[in-house]
C-alpha cells in the first residue's frame, strides 16, 4: 500500500475571463505537488461522474459535511475520477458542487499509480477507479478507506467505508486522539 500520493500531471479547465464566448475556459495542468502540498486533504474516488450512487450519495454527502471537515483541520476536499475534465466540470455544475473541488484524472494515471485502477467493462465503463478515500497530509497518506472486494469486472459496487460520514468519525477520532 502507497504511504506517498503518486506524482503527476492533472489536466484540469479554470475559468478566464479574458476569453470570449460561451465557453471561457482554458486548460490548466496541476501537480500532485500543488494539490497536496502542504495541505491536509480529503480525497475520495468514484468509479464515475453521473452514476448512481456517486451522483445521490458520495458526491453529495461530501458536500454537505465540507464546513465540519474545514473545522477538523482538513484544507480541501477532492473527488477525484477517471473522466475527464469536460464531463467533471458539467457534473460539478449539475449537482452545485460549490465545495468540493472535482479532480479530473482523464487518463487513470494518478488513479493507476494509487493501485486503484480497475476493469469495469461488465458496465460498459472500461478503466475507471475502484471506490476509495483517503486523508493526505502534505503529499502523505494518513489513513484509507478502501471498499472491499476489489477485483476487475466486480459485480457489485461497494459503498460502505469510502463515504463521507466514515471519514467524518475517523477525524474525529483522531482529534480526540491527539488531544487526550
Amino acid at each position: 500500500m502507497r504511504t506517498t500520493v503518486p506524482n503527476v500531471v492533472f489536466k484540469t479547465r479554470v475559468r478566464d475571463e479574458s476569453i470570449p464566448g460561451p465557453n471561457p475556459y482554458r486548460w490548466q495542468d496541476l501537480t500532485s505537488q500543488e494539490i497536496f502540498g502542504g495541505k491536509r486533504v480529503i480525497v475520495f474516488s468514484l468509479p464515475g461522474a453521473f452514476t448512481p450512487t456517486c451522483s445521490t450519495s458520495h458526491l453529495p454527502r461530501y458536500e454537505e459535511l465540507y464546513t465540519e471537515f474545514q473545522a477538523l483541520g482538513i484544507d480541501r476536499v477532492i473527488c477525484i475520477s477517471v473522466n475527464d475534465a469536460f464531463v467533471m466540470f458539467q457534473w460539478g455544475k449539475q449537482q452545485g458542487a460549490k465545495n468540493v473541488f472535482l479532480l479530473p484524472d482523464g487518463n487513470g494515471e494518478f488513479t493507476r499509480k494509487m493501485g486503484m485502477l480497475v476493469d469495469k467493462s461488465n458496465l460498459g465503463f472500461g478503466l475507471r477507479s475502484w471506490r476509495y478515500s483517503m486523508v493526505v497530509d502534505d503529499g502523505k497518506i494518513e489513513k484509507y478507506f478502501i471498499e472491499s472486494g476489489y477485483d476487475d469486472n466486480c459485480p457489485l459496487d461497494p459503498f460502505e467505508v469510502s463515504d463521507a460520514d466514515t471519514m467524518l468519525a475517523y477525524l474525529k477520532e483522531a482529534k480526540t486522539t491527539v488531544a487526550v
